[in-house]
């Protein structure tokens, strides 16, 4: 059986292997492809759609239990990088 997580953006539940890791470093949210840099970390399906959701849901703050807001322009523009498709491991019936 596969890790199960719940994406920040549309808060599906999807298998670990579908998702990205996003951890906060000097009050940046980064994206941890190899899903191995330390600390708390959040999960995220790699599309533009579910970042920026999660971004203005003020999600990722909150998933990373961060005592502020987040710079998330890094985040976007990593995810804009690995958004192959908008639909890919996004659950259909999603917004």
């Amino acid at each position: 059986m596969n890790p199960v997580r719940t994406c920040l953006g549309c808060r599906e539940r999807a298998d670990r292997s579908l998702l990205v890791r996003v951890v906060a470093r000097d009050g940046e949210a980064v994206v941890d492809v190899s899903a191995t840099l330390p600390g708390r970390g959040a999960w995220v399906h790699p599309t533009t759609r579910c970042a920026e959701t999660a971004v203005a849901r003020k999600a990722i703050s909150r998933g990373l239990r961060a005592d502020g807001a987040l710079g998330t322009t890094g985040f976007l523009a990593e995810i804009a990088g690995l958004d192959m498709n908008d639909t890919v491991g996004v659950p259909s019936g999603t917004p």
